[in-house]
């Protein structure tokens, strides 16, 4: 296993400001993958399309629309969210073996890993997913960490396991400049998958990534705490979000200007290898939460990435936040001690029923909250659902304590969150 004491890379340490959040250097310690055992050849799910979010639903009646009929027609919806998709060097080798045993073309094949996950991101009404990492250019090369450029096939494997949408913006967005951006973007787009975090252009930085689920139009905006050592490029300030209170805020008014019934936000923050929350994940979840206008609040959901360990889910000021999901997908990580730490492959998937307003121009609100524990096998290269495996016999019930105890760890069963399967 080769581990990483030190990064070249160093990692920038937020402080909350009011305007913006200036960053101090931490060491980033993130493993390169190790090697797991040899892939299971296990086939790929069965795939079939899933229609676009955009595409589900006629457009929806704009919520300052007043009457009871145009009321009627409301329809709630399902929205998940998951953590990390994280390719280090052992799970672009993974993605290569199964592509030999599925026959899919390009040579890397990342949905049999995905699959595991499938049943739940599918059947969602909208589904949401963090891609940390850039694409490199097709046919490679194509690394692992410190400086990520992952196979473009990947954003493939998002769609078919029913990704409507993935944050972009994260501490690995200029790992490869504005070339990789582009590309992940552009790779994003052919794939079907809406985007948020990032941009190739000013116009396309300024417009909010509007999605449709249920009888809803939803606004994915996220944000990141930097982009490690790696600055903005001269003149394009707007090529990847970084955490400003006083931005998310106005975004979130745009995006509801725009039609957004719900402002959902990703957010790659935290401190890494920290279960307990940092001191600014605490005042931001408290300020955006707080945040409204006419008495109805600018976000309705936070949704959390980065420290590469579950971390609670809370309700704050009447709002969900999910601080951290952990990793969906990543290689045997090492933590910031140089030990390998197996919380880096647990993670969670956060699943909140949204319903509609009870009078034209009200909140939506989330009439069920739940949480489904997941961990990636790096044995055999795989997520899996945790209650599904655990119903299946496999002796997993001990991960499944540890997730469950860093996600209620702020209390949120009593405010209604349960398991889910």
């Amino acid at each position: 296993m080769t581990t990483a004491m030190t990064n070249p890379r160093t990692r920038p340490r937020p402080r909350v400001r009011r305007k913006t959040v200036a960053a101090t250097a931490v060491l980033l310690s993130v493993t390169a993958g190790c090697a797991g055992a040899q892939p299971s050849g296990a086939p790929a799910a069965a795939r079939h399309e899933k229609p676009a979010a955009h595409e589900k639903t006629a457009a929806p009646v704009p919520s300052s629309a007043g009457g009871a009929a145009a009321h009627s027609e409301r329809r709630g919806f399902t929205l998940v969210a998951s953590g990390d998709v994280l390719p280090h060097a052992s799970i672009i080798r993974q993605a290569q073996a199964d592509a030999a045993t599925t026959g899919k073309g390009g040579g890397y094949d990342f949905g049999p890993m995905l699959s595991g996950a499938k049943p739940v991101v599918f059947a969602a009404d909208l589904a949401i997913c963090h891609m940390e990492t850039v694409y490199g250019p097709d046919g490679g090369p194509y690394t692992g960490y410190p400086s990520f450029k992952s196979p473009p096939q990947i954003a493939g494997a998002l769609r078919e396991t029913g990704y409507d949408s993935c944050s972009t913006a994260s501490n690995h967005t200029l790992d490869d400049g504005m070339d990789g951006l582009r590309r992940t973007l552009d790779a994003l787009d052919k794939a079907g998958v809406k985007h948020a975090g990032s941009a190739r252009s000013a116009e396309e930085a300024a417009r909010p990534t509007l999605l449709k689920a249920g009888g809803a139009t939803v606004a994915h905006l996220a944000y990141t705490y930097g982009t490690n050592a790696d600055p903005l490029p001269s003149g394009q300030s707007w090529a990847v979000n970084l955490i400003d209170e006083e931005k998310i805020v106005t975004d979130a008014r745009a995006a509801r200007e725009a039609g957004a019934d719900v402002v959902v936000v990703s957010m790659h923050w935290g401190t890494e290898w920290q279960t307990e929350l940092d001191q600014q994940q605490l005042d931001l979840a408290r300020s955006m939460t707080a945040s409204a206008r006419d008495g109805r609040p600018d976000v309705d959901l936070v949704i959390g990435t980065h420290v590469h360990a579950p971390q609670a889910y809370e309700k704050v000021n009447g709002t969900w936040v999910v601080y951290g999901m952990g990793d969906q997908i990543a290689g045997d990580m090492i933590n910031n001690k140089g030990v390998f730490d197996p919380r880096g492959n647990q993670g969670t998937i956060g699943r909140f029923t949204f319903v509609p307003p009870a009078k034209p121009g009200g909140r939506w609100e989330v009439e069920k909250a739940e949480y489904l524990p997941h961990w990636f096998n790096t044995a055999t290269g795989r997520v899996v659902n945790l209650n599904a495996a655990i119903e299946r016999g496999e002796n997993l019930t001990a991960v499944r304590d540890e997730i469950r105890q860093a996600v209620l760890g702020r209390g949120a069963d009593k405010d209604g969150l349960v398991m889910g399967k």
